[in-house]
């Protein structure tokens, strides 16, 4: 596969994977879970120092990122720790998870909250976000298969509107919404679970380890690695402090409990009917600007499946005109398609791809993080231009939050879990054929 890495080109800038992580980041979840976390909390103080430890969690495992990223820049990120720390075996059903169940259901996850948004602005009918979410997908797919350059412009440009738009919410909120609420309000709003509430807040969070799949296309790795996740991180955890802070304001802790629409409540409150179409307009954009990023880095791990396993060797094309993994791209666009489908017949669309994708995420998040213990041991010789401090400390930490979420996904999640873990377990078959192609392809050579 080194040859693959060699061919690609680092067309990348820090800037490009700042875009890239925030937008991949900040989603739909910061205007879904700040109520589900305000619930849990116990009082105002709790709540923000809750988003305030999400980001330093962040910044825990981010730190095992990086030096993985630098040590082993590759485009199939996660993928490749997992192989080399525990043989193909594993990344084989890592990347069919990917494949199947990860990245597909967090692009619909994605798309359906774009699809809801989208038709309070403009309604399609009794299928409008289905509509819209299949709609967003084939367009952005479309946008990076035409080239690598034409998709990450379009990231910075979604990323700076996200920025904006979030900026605006913060300003307003601060600024025009009646701070009355919180003196109607009273000072606790449930016994508090702190554990529940970090589920969420971490949920929140997810993404930033998407740096891993853009490593062998960024300028400089060795540095800019380290630059990259720090800095996105720092801005996401400044972002979602300071938009807590406005729905405190505005809205006060039991009023964030109780409401169903957080950020269309608080522009309501503050400039009228006008602010709740805006932050249609701003979700939009953002559930935009995540899927985009969600497209552009999901494809990267498929293409590393097809270079190493013959079944999926139509993955492993990488296109020179464009720089990009066309075949990859596409596939992962129909499996998406497909599971919009699966959405639309249930209509829990959004919570049935929270349910699919948690634990398999969480179980090989933890595998990523003990594999930086392995590749440590068994690549001793190995030049690591950026090294964890204090390990092993921080990388034990990184595994046991890891172990947490997996617990936790388990824990509060329903029937969609069970299928996410069943598509998971329908990798096994296809390892062994997998295997047995490559043996025999091996055997005639």
């Amino acid at each position: 596969m080194g040859s693959s890495v060699n061919t690609m080109k680092s067309t990348l800038l820090v800037w490009d994977a700042v875009a890239l992580i925030v937008g991949v980041v900040i989603g739909a979840g910061i205007f879904e879970t700040p109520s589900l976390v305000a619930g849990n909390a116990t009082n105002s103080t709790m709540a923000l120092l809750m988003w305030l430890l999400g980001g330093g969690v962040s910044i825990v495992g981010a730190l095992c990122y990086a030096e993985l990223a630098t040590t082993y820049p590759h485009p199939g990120g996660n993928y490749y720790y997992l192989q080399r720390a525990f043989g193909s075996s594993l990344a084989f059903l890592f990347a069919w998870a990917r494949l199947a169940v990860i990245q597909t259901g967090s692009i619909v996850l994605l798309a359906f909250v774009f699809g809801d948004y989208a038709s309070q602005l403009w309604r399609l009918g009794t299928y409008s976000a289905s509509i819209y979410a299949a709609v967003a997908i084939a367009l952005l797919t479309g946008l990076n298969i035409l080239g690598v350059r034409l998709g990450k412009w379009t990231q910075n440009w979604l990323a700076a509107a996200q920025i904006l738009g979030l900026i605006l919410l913060i300003f307003f909120g601060l600024a025009f919404a009646t701070p009355a609420a919180i003196a109607t309000a009273p000072a606790t709003t449930s016994s508090g679970n702190f554990g529940l509430a970090m589920v969420f807040v971490l949920l929140t969070y997810g993404g930033w380890n998407e740096a891993a799949y853009i490593s062998a296309e960024l300028r400089n790795v060795q540095q800019n690695m380290v630059r990259s996740l720090l800095w996105s991180i720092g801005i996401i955890t400044t972002i979602y402090l300071l938009v807590n802070l406005a729905f405190l304001r505005g809205l006060g802790l039991a009023g964030m409990a109780e409401s169903e629409a957080l950020a269309a409540q608080l522009m309501r409150q503050s400039v009228g009917e006008p602010g709740a179409v805006f932050i249609s307009l701003l979700v939009v954009v953002t559930t935009l600007c995540s899927t985009n990023a969600t497209i552009f880095t999901g494809a990267r791990t498929n293409y590393a499946l097809g270079r190493d396993f013959p079944l999926f060797s139509f993955l492993g094309q990488w296109r020179m005109r464009g720089n990009t993994p066309a075949a990859a791209l596409l596939v992962q666009g129909a499996i998406a398609l497909l599971l919009v489908l699966l959405g639309t017949i249930t209509r829990n669309g959004f919570e049935t791809m929270v349910d699919y994708t948690a634990p398999v995420f969480w179980f090989f998040f933890l595998l990523t993080g003990v594999s930086l213990f392995v590749l440590r041991r068994r690549d001793r010789d190995v030049i690591r231009p950026f090294r964890v401090p204090l390990y092993p400390l921080i990388p034990l930490l990184f595994c046991v939050f890891c172990a947490y979420m997996l617990q936790s996904s388990l824990a509060y999640t329903g029937v969609g879990a069970l299928v996410g873990v069943a598509v998971l377990l329908a990798g096994v078959p296809l390892l062994f054929i997998a295997r047995f192609m490559r043996d025999h392809n091996s055997r005639r050579e």
